[in-house]
C-alpha cells in the first residue's frame, strides 16, 4: 500500500481542525511551515503569502450587513473581490519582452505591382503629350495630302475607302455583304472579348501567354494582309494587279 506523505497528513490535519473551530491562519502556517521544513521549498513565498491574504478575506465573509436607521431592516453590501496581487503588489505581470522582429517582419518586399494613380496615369498623359506635340508640330510643316475639291458628276478611279477599311472592301470582293460585313468581323471580336476569360495566366512573359499571342497575332495579320492587298494590288474598278506591272494606286 502507498504511504501517505507527512507534509500532506499534516496539511489534511489543519484543514480538519480549521473546520472544527480551530484557528485556521495558525494550523495552516504550522502545516506549511512543517511541510516547507521537512520537504524543502516547493511553493515560492509570495504565493503563500497570497493564498494566505485570501483565505484571510474568504473567512471574514462576503458580505457585511448594515443596519438601517429607520426601517429596522438591514441592507446587505457586497464586499469588493479579492485582488490578487504578484510581486511588490502589482496587479500584472510582464512575462515576457517580445522583440519585434521574432513575430513580425519590419522588413519591406520589393513589389512588382505599382497603383494605377498616379504612377501609371502620369506616363499614359506625358506620352499622349508627346504624340500630340509632334503631329501638331509636324502639321505645322508638312502639308496634308489633299486634292482638288470634289467633283459630284466626276469619280476617281479607283474609289477606294481608307486605309482602315480596306480590309472590310477586300471581303466585300470575296464573300456575300452579310458574311464580309456582319460575320467574320463579329466571330473576330467575339473572340477577342473572350480572349481575357480563356487565357487566365498571370504571367508577363510571353512564352508563358501562348494561346493569348497566338491569337492577337493572326487577328493582325489577318487584318494587315487585306489592308496590304486592298491597298497595293487594287487598280482601277477595284481589280487586282500587280504594282510592279501596272503601277501603284494608292494615295494617303
Amino acid at each position: 500500500m502507498t504511504e501517505v506523505p507527512e507534509h500532506l497528513l499534516k496539511r489534511a490535519q489543519a484543514a480538519r481542525d480549521r473546520a472544527a473551530g480551530g484557528d485556521a491562519d495558525t494550523s495552516t502556517a504550522a502545516a506549511d511551515a512543517s511541510a516547507t521544513a521537512d520537504d524543502g521549498p516547493k511553493i515560492p513565498p509570495h504565493l503563500l503569502e497570497r493564498s494566505k491574504s485570501a483565505r484571510q478575506q474568504a473567512d471574514s465573509g462576503a458580505a457585511v450587513a448594515t443596519a438601517a436607521p429607520a426601517g429596522g431592516g438591514a441592507v446587505a453590501t457586497a464586499a469588493p473581490p479579492p485582488v490578487a496581487s504578484g510581486p511588490g503588489g502589482h496587479t500584472q505581470r510582464l512575462l515576457t519582452v517580445v522583440k519585434s522582429g521574432s513575430i513580425q517582419d519590419v522588413k519591406l518586399k520589393p513589389m512588382d505591382k505599382v497603383h494605377v494613380w498616379p504612377h501609371l496615369l502620369i506616363v499614359e498623359f506625358g506620352a499622349a503629350l508627346a504624340c500630340l506635340t509632334f503631329t501638331l508640330i509636324f502639321s505645322i510643316f508638312v502639308n496634308a495630302p489633299l486634292l482638288e475639291l470634289a467633283n459630284f458628276n466626276e469619280t476617281p478611279n479607283p474609289s477606294k475607302a481608307p486605309w482602315y477599311f480596306l480590309g472590310l472592301q477586300e471581303l466585300l470582293t470575296m464573300f456575300h455583304p452579310m458574311v464580309a460585313g456582319v460575320t467574320i468581323p463579329g466571330i473576330g471580336i467575339f473572340l477577342l472579348i473572350l480572349a481575357p476569360y480563356i487565357d487566365r495566366n498571370p504571367s508577363n512573359k510571353p512564352e508563358d501567354r501562348k494561346f493569348g499571342i497566338s491569337l492577337m497575332t493572326v487577328h493582325l495579320m489577318f487584318w494587315a494582309v487585306l489592308v496590304m492587298i486592298g491597298s497595293f494590288f487594287r487598280g482601277p474598278g477595284f481589280n487586282f494587279i500587280f504594282p510592279w506591272a501596272d503601277g501603284l494606286f494608292f494615295e494617303l
